[in-house]
């Protein structure tokens, strides 16, 4: 008795049905933006490599535009808003299903969420001048964005499935 009455609190039938099939959605389009976020940021990244490893003259050129800078802010911006993204994914299946779907999409996204946040943990050290964590920090990037591409994919296969069930 106490399963099926905690099963009624549950149920979310406050939530108009078509806010809850219209947030299906918010995930596929954020994660799009943070696809291309993170492809920005890896430029901006081996930019700021690049001027860190340059001669003085190439360096002179390249230190204005503040790869550094813009690096820094937007893979913050990247990380608190690809964790947002992943638990607010998790929080309108649950409303709008009753449960998770245990599968690879959610496996995959849930790896990219700690590898983000383990790529982001290396910067003290790399600010310290680690080269083992600038190497790391790398692959882990180089990781995330494939790992990315992939969700491109298999989230547009979930996207046309709920679709073809509305």
């Amino acid at each position: 008795m106490f399963v099926e009455e905690r099963d009624r609190d549950m149920s979310f039938d406050f939530i108009p049905d078509s806010v809850k099939f219209g947030s299906n959605f918010f995930h596929p389009l954020l994660m799009w933006a943070l696809l291309a976020l993170s492809l920005y940021c890896a430029y901006s990244g081996f930019q700021w490599r690049r001027t860190r490893t340059a001669d003085a003259q190439m360096r002179k050129e390249l230190a204005p535009r503040k790869f550094n800078i813009k690096h820094y802010q937007n893979g913050s911006a990247l990380l608190a808003l690809m964790v947002m993204g992943a638990i607010g994914a998790m929080a309108v299946t649950y409303i709008n299903n009753g449960k998770l779907f245990f599968g690879p999409h959610l496996l995959v996204g849930l790896s990219m969420t700690g590898t983000i946040a383990v790529s982001a943990a290396l910067v003290p050290f790399m600010q310290k001048g680690s080269d083992p964590a600038r190497y790391a920090h790398i692959t882990l990037n180089l990781i995330l964005v494939g790992l990315f591409l992939w969700q491109a994919v298999s989230g547009m296969q979930i996207v046309a499935k709920i679709l073809s069930n509305a």
